[in-house]
């Protein structure tokens, strides 16, 4: 059965989606630790990061330091914050996460919750800074 993040690529289940190419996909977390937590996953289904091919690796860093580099100035945040957990979903992801300190970071804090017309705007923003 295909992870839900595999639905979400293939249009499935609707996303708040700030960047695509041919091999990756970002969008916006649905329980975000701050404004504008990103997940960026390859579209090819693997379970664990390190499973995936070196060119796979590789283009996955490549493509989430463009997302992190469209994070910063949309939320203006002083740096963005990287963390590979992969425990809750088997679909190998990258959080992205705005910081202006870093208890911004605490995967055990309570979750934001945004509405869809905050959520869309955050994704538009951070869309627009992506190149």
């Amino acid at each position: 059965m295909a992870s839900i993040f595999s639905r979400i690529v293939a249009g499935e289940i609707p996303s708040y989606k700030v960047a695509e190419d041919e091999n990756y996909y970002a969008f916006l977390d649905i329980a975000p630790m701050a404004k504008g937590h990103t997940l960026v996953i390859p579209k090819h289904e693997v379970d664990y990061m390190m499973d995936l091919d070196s060119e796979e690796y590789q283009g996955l860093w490549a493509f989430a330091r463009r997302v992190a580099q469209a994070i910063k100035p949309a939320m203006q945040c002083k740096r963005v914050g990287i963390a590979v957990l992969g425990m809750e979903v088997p679909h190998c992801h990258i959080h992205l996460v705005p910081l202006n300190k870093e208890s911004d970071m605490d995967f055990r804090k309570e979750k934001l919750n945004l509405d869809a017309d905050e959520m869309a705007s955050i994704a538009q923003a951070i869309a627009a800074n992506f190149k």
